[in-house]
């Protein structure tokens, strides 16, 4: 299981143990959870990262990597990887991923006006 399984786990064990104790085989679940996880992440990450920006220095590209990581991780993280927000709940629905990535391709359109 990776970082992400365990992190979501956690975060069901903590939030939501009624939910938890229902799912069969916890370890198969998330650890094919974590699993696509970490293929959104790394999907976000080069869409949130754009294209190398000209005269970038070595320390703002990996700034930049790093900052789209994290905001990779935190979207996958709220979208997939939390429980529902309380027991009584019946479906979870999350934001979509699509407008954040419209918003973030606007934010890169007006950095190039810049």
């Amino acid at each position: 299981m990776n970082k992400y399984g365990r992190q979501a786990q956690e975060a069901w064990k903590a939030a939501s143990p009624t939910r938890y104790s229902q799912i069969q085989d916890p370890e198969d679940f998330f650890t094919r959870l974590g699993e696509e996880a970490q293929e959104q992440v790394d999907g976000l990450l080069m869409k949130i990262a754009g294209p190398d920006p000209q005269g970038e220095t070595y320390l703002e590209k990996v700034g930049r990597l790093n900052a789209a990581r994290n905001q990779a991780e935190e979207i996958v993280r709220y979208d997939l990887l939390s429980p529902p927000e309380t027991e009584d709940e019946e479906e979870y629905v999350s934001p979509s991923i699509q407008e954040h990535l419209e918003f973030m391709s606007e934010v890169q359109r007006l950095r190039e006006q810049l």
